[in-house]
């Protein structure tokens, strides 16, 4: 009844330490029991009562580490919760009776993703641990002013074929608006491409020519305002577009201040000579 009573104690102080381990590492207790171990994962190893088998060991190539009395143990594509079932098996086959064994990751080096496009620092990152889309784009040093309204994922569906699933973030809704149901976690393998803005021109007589990031609903009035508004040289009245159509240039005589800006549209303000 003793042993009973003390072997319950002790798999209720060690199942605390499990979850307390994992909080510390910004993991839920089913993300983590369902993280998938890879090549390069470093792993501490304890077993409960038996300090001289605590192990740190990093996975292999061929997804293995070694483990004192049962050695080598192929742990690759398991998840963390069957490493620890099969290192129990094996302990418990003529080493320790009921052997508590717990495995946490050290170190995360198997999964990564490609963050391309417009972002500061573009590039493959490791994930350590769950990490969401925002936090991969803090860690890349954020949106270049050149950024568009758009993110896409794309992410393997099945290891085993080329299927894949796009997922479209809308930056606007994300970073500008804070509505953090689009803040999505990233997945091993996952390709990211931040668009690239649309850009309009606003060149003559204008405060402050230059390029300009397009917006969705852009108008003239506002493009102007963009741009510094007009000089006191300006022909107000006869602003015009530079517009290419179909692989061929166009220009729109005087446009009026409503009118719809498209990206790659150049605003001419001429001047005024009266």
């Amino acid at each position: 009844m003793f042993y009973s009573l003390y072997s319950t104690i002790a798999k209720r102080s060690l199942l605390v330490l499990i979850i307390a381990v994992i909080s510390l590492s910004g993991l839920s207790l089913t993300e983590a029991q369902d993280y998938i171990v890879g090549e390069g994962d470093v792993l501490r190893i304890t077993v409960y009562n038996h300090p001289d088998l605590t192990t740190i060991a990093r996975v292999t190539g061929e997804g293995e580490i070694l483990f004192p009395l049962i050695g080598s143990v192929k742990v690759g594509d398991l998840t963390l919760s069957s490493v620890v079932e099969k290192i129990s098996v094996r302990l418990a086959d003529g080493y320790i009776i009921e052997p508590q064994v717990s495995v946490f990751i050290e170190e995360y080096r198997s999964k990564k993703v490609v963050l391309m496009g417009q972002v500061e620092k573009p590039g493959l990152y490791i994930l350590d641990g769950r990490t969401t889309f925002m936090e991969l784009l803090s860690k890349a040093g954020g949106l270049t002013k050149n950024a568009g309204d758009s993110a896409v994922i794309k992410r393997k569906e099945n290891p085993l074929d080329a299927s894949e699933k796009k997922i479209a973030i809308d930056l606007k809704r994300l970073v500008e608006k804070g509505d953090m149901s689009l803040d999505v976690p990233v997945m091993d393998g996952d390709s990211i491409y931040i668009i690239k803005a649309g850009l309009f021109y606003v060149t003559g007589e204008i405060r402050k020519p230059d390029s300009y990031k397009y917006e969705e609903g852009l108008t003239i009035v506002k493009a102007i305002t963009m741009a510094g508004g007009f000089t006191d040289k300006a022909a107000t009245g006869k602003v015009k577009i530079i517009r290419k159509l179909n692989g061929k240039e166009e220009v729109l005589e005087r446009v009026k201040m409503d009118e719809q800006v498209l990206p790659d549209d150049v605003i001419v303000v001429p001047e005024s000579f009266f």
